[in-house]
């Protein structure tokens, strides 16, 4: 996946969309609201193998371009997590502007729903950086289209719980291609960000005997993990982290975190983690791929979650949804397999995979057919029952 940061520098939301090589996003929306303070964008980048789905970042960007060109490269990968998770959705995803700590309110949320509703389904909502259950269980007030809500309001609950046990699956997968078995038990693990999701990979690799390494920016999160895991040593901050010795990174916290200077700078032979749009620029994958370096796409990985939050459109049976997450194992193997017997890295073994499923399975025009009544048969086909 290209990333749409590599434009023609205007700035333009149009030129980005039509004019450039990474554009093709189906539709973006912008979204205001004065009286909540609502800014935000929804990009759509597909719907070819149905209704998009991805969830909502509520974050300080620096500029709104910062986070037109975030909701459009993060929509994009939705596009290919969801292929290669098996799931029939395309991708989506929203970012609601500024900080969640000073903006986020009753009333903002549910304006936001409201332009989630006049999508009519083309894009359905979860949580992200920013958003947790209870915020979806208010977005879904005013909508049908969305997922992530808690247990008490017919959600499938904290999808960071298998978004962690599917990176664990993908690092059991490179373990067993760097080192020829399915464990991390002996290996040195350091995780960059031990929040939402952090804090539950670190769980799996304790389990499976691995020694841990953290950082994070809040201290809080830090001095949970190792309230929990005494064994559990922490290190200053990710520049720290990168350049202790280790096995495997993870990076778990935002995109952007495999960059030039990071990856001269790494110790590690796997790179696997839960962030997403961890490559900072074209030419990262094979930069790694040189230095020996291992690395398992993220969106492969990582794609536990959206396999949580989509099942719960069809009534939610968490041992359902984790069997499928298990299939990240398989998944990733085969990616490494297809990388060798190419000659790519595996992130281009990734995409092509991705593209090709794409490719192959159409459906688009069925799921936005209206119904032979004449009623649009988005909002039953996808979602099933069950949604508030």
């Amino acid at each position: 996946m290209t990333d749409v940061r590599q434009t023609d520098g205007n700035g333009a939301v149009v030129a980005k969309l039509f004019r450039s090589e990474q554009g093709g996003h189906e539709q973006v929306v912008l979204c205001q609201d004065r009286p909540t303070g609502l800014r935000a964008v929804i990009a759509i980048h597909s719907t070819a193998l149905g209704p998009a789905l991805g969830g909502t970042r509520f974050h300080a960007y620096a500029s709104d371009e910062e986070a037109v060109d975030d909701a459009l490269n993060l929509a994009r990968g939705m596009s290919y997590k969801n292929a290669l998770a098996g799931l029939d959705h395309g991708g989506g995803k929203a970012v609601i502007i500024g900080d969640p700590d000073v903006l986020k309110t009753e009333e903002l949320l549910l304006a936001y729903g409201r332009f989630v509703a006049s999508l009519g389904g083309r894009y359905v909502t979860a949580c992200d950086v920013g958003t947790y259950v209870a915020d979806m269980d208010v977005v879904a007030r005013e909508n049908r289209w969305t997922t992530g809500r808690s247990p008490e309001q017919g959600g499938a609950g904290d999808s960071s719980v298998l978004t962690a046990f599917g990176v664990f699956q993908g690092m059991r997968a490179a373990a067993q291609t760097r080192w020829g078995a399915p464990t991390l038990r002996g290996r040195r693990v350091g995780i960059a960000g031990v929040g939402k999701v952090g804090h539950h990979l670190v769980e799996h690799l304790v389990q499976d005997g691995a020694e841990v390494v953290v950082t994070d920016v809040r201290p809080d999160a830090v001095a949970r993990v190792t309230a929990r895991h005494p064994g559990v040593t922490a290190v200053a901050d990710t520049a720290a982290l990168v350049r202790t010795p280790l096995d495997v990174y993870a990076p778990c916290a935002l995109g952007g975190a495999l960059d030039d200077t990071t990856v001269a700078a790494l110790t590690a032979t796997v790179v696997c983690g839960a962030a997403n749009n961890q490559l900072a620029h074209p030419g990262v994958e094979k930069d790694l791929a040189d230095r020996g370096v291992l690395y398992a796409p993220d969106y492969v990985v990582n794609a536990g979650g959206v396999i949580q939050v989509a099942d719960e459109l069809h009534g939610f049976d968490f041992d359902r949804a984790k069997a499928k997450a298990a299939k990240i194992f398989d998944t990733t193997l085969a990616i490494f397999e297809r990388a060798a017997a190419d000659g790519v890295p595996p992130a281009v073994a990734a995409d092509r995979l991705a593209e090709q499923r794409m490719a192959e399975r159409t459906p688009a025009a069925q799921w936005l057919r209206p119904t032979l009544d004449g009623a649009p048969a988005t909002p039953e086909a996808p979602l099933g029952t069950g949604l508030v």
